[in-house]
């Protein structure tokens, strides 16, 4: 019984929904008999058991609610009255005068109970605040009255629950309708919605958590088919890593990646991302950097074969030697810092018939000689772009990054290449329309370098991939989730301010220990200000 348990949860925390998917999984479940008030009690339970869970009434006693006219502001009721049968001082705030039925009926009841309907300004002297306006599905910006309300509320600073998602929030692309209530905890409802995997509400969601209400999966898979969009939870990356290794595997089994990058500018860039790589488990790395820097590397990675390359006058690779066989490799990774002036190398790299992967400088390389380049390739290329060496890449899609899913997905798409967008809800799109979404980070990543040790953690597991048969989108979207994993770590032991790329590096092996070693960690992983917390 509880493995079936931890199964289904850890289904569930994989799935993403639009607000229209929302609303048509729902309507399959009322269409089968699932009286509405019933639901709405049941989600109403849930959520007082939560609040009662984590604000008892030895920390706090007076609690406002804020009733929307929907079924958002039926549930907000229902935990209205439970509460107050429960010990809590509850007041409500409640501005629209037409409610939907069922919700006016648990008004009405609240009525009943002295539950009592407040003036906004009393909702200032409670302990913690209720948000009940609006759930998923709002269109229309907020203004007028209640989006004044919002903002004074906004000023208190007071403890804020939001019921499903923050009131003004844009249920798909997360963006804020006019203003939007800034949630301490966001209690989303029965599937993950797609503001939550989106940057631009994470501002007002604060810490989320998924509330399972008890949604069929037949009702869910009948509606999502074969999902396009999927959170990457620690089961699917771990599924996506080399692991566990056969017992007479040895290193020409475990892949051969070609590491290209630095330059005498940029020395530290070459070696963050071959430690990386070394964390990696790849069985065999090769270094290519300028020929200067060859006898720096060497102490410092003796365990890669490191090869000098011709330089031009500023220090940069001015091209690959004759020496390396790009045929020779399982993955190339190619552009922590080559600097511009790099240009002919990636010319080169695009003629490989091995995957190939694309950072940094290797990204400005291929923006200057147009993308169209990849689509003559028949192995995959994978991009890991931030926002600005995407715009750099993909000029005409720049003025559609409200919606970071749709942006990434149709990147891939018209580059015929795995691209990666970094942020703090790094996505991942295929060619083939397919979206995962990484669900954690933690702005203690915002150090340079962070991104050289992600290249070279990828190439690895790209290059071990090649030899087991893993797709190349899982190996991406596992190294995005054991980089995110690792500064959520050092994070927590060294602070935000503590956590450098090379701070980084020494988290990658003890983190993928810790999740290794536990069965399942989804099912009650929590979103936590961006962070995940088992």
């Amino acid at each position: 019984m509880a493995s079936s348990i931890a199964s289904r949860s850890a289904r569930l925390q994989g799935f993403v929904v639009t607000a229209e998917q929302m609303t048509q999984i729902e309507s399959r479940v009322f269409a089968a008999g699932m009286p509405v008030a019933a639901l709405m009690e049941k989600v109403g339970g849930l959520l007082t058991n939560w609040i009662q869970a984590h604000y008892p009434l030895t920390a706090i006693n007076r609690i406002g609610v804020l009733v929307g006219p929907g079924h958002n502001g039926g549930d907000a009721l229902v935990v209205a009255r439970e509460l107050h049968l429960r010990g809590y001082d509850v007041v409500r705030y409640q501005p629209f005068s037409k409610l939907k039925d069922l919700t006016q009926a648990h008004a009405q009841y609240a009525d009943s109970l002295g539950i009592a309907v407040t003036p906004l300004e009393t909702l200032q002297n409670c302990d913690l605040i209720i948000d009940g306006l609006f759930g998923f599905g709002l269109t229309r910006s907020l203004e007028g009255e209640i989006a004044a309300a919002i903002n004074q509320i906004n000023q208190w600073q007071r403890p804020v629950v939001s019921i499903d998602l923050p009131s003004g929030l844009h249920t798909d692309t997360g963006a804020v309708m006019g203003t939007a209530i800034r949630a301490s905890h966001s209690l989303c409802l029965g599937l993950w919605k797609r503001a939550f995997l989106q940057e631009t509400g994470l501002d007002s969601i604060g810490e989320a958590e998924l509330i399972d209400f008890g949604l069929p999966l037949a009702d869910i898979e009948a509606v999502l088919g074969k999902p396009t969009l999927q959170r990457i939870t620690a089961d699917l990356a771990l599924s996506g890593l080399p692991l566990p290794r056969s017992a007479t595997t040895h290193k020409y089994r475990q892949g051969h990646l070609l590491l290209i990058c630095g330059s005498r500018q940029y020395m530290g860039a070459a070696i963050l991302a071959g430690l990386a790589a070394r964390a990696s488990g790849v069985g065999m790395l090769t270094i290519a950097v300028p020929e200067t820097l060859r006898p720096l590397l060497i102490p410092q990675l003796p365990d890669a074969l490191v090869v000098g390359c011709p330089e031009t006058d500023s220090g940069a690779i001015a091209a690959l030697p004759e020496s390396i066989d790009l045929s020779n490799y399982h993955t190339i990774a190619c552009g922590p810092g080559l600097t511009t002036a790099a240009i002919a190398v990636i010319e080169q790299v695009l003629t490989s018939a091995c995957p190939l992967l694309l950072d940094a400088d290797g990204l400005n390389g291929l923006a200057k000689l147009g993308p169209s380049g990849l689509k003559q390739r028949s192995a995959p290329a994978i991009l890991t772009p931030h926002l600005g060496e995407f715009k750099r890449l993909f000029p005409d899609l720049a003025d559609s990054i409200a919606d970071r899913i749709a942006l990434v997905q149709s990147a891939a798409q018209q580059g015929g290449a795995i691209v990666l967008l970094k942020g703090a809800r790094t996505a991942i799109a295929n060619p083939q329309g397919q979206v995962w979404l990484n669900p954690a980070s933690t702005p203690a990543l915002a150090r340079g370098g962070s991104g050289d040790v992600l290249t070279g953690l990828m190439g690895g597991l790209l290059a071990q991939g090649q030899q087991h048969g893993t797709p190349p989108e899982a190996s991406v979207y596992s190294a995005a989730w054991w980089h995110s994993q690792a500064g959520l770590q050092a994070a927590q032991q060294r602070t935000e301010l503590g956590v450098d790329a090379s701070t980084l590096i020494q988290f990658l092996i003890p983190t993928l220990s810790q999740f290794q070693g536990d069965a399942v960690k989804s099912p009650g992983e929590v979103i936590q200000r961006g962070e995940v917390q088992p």
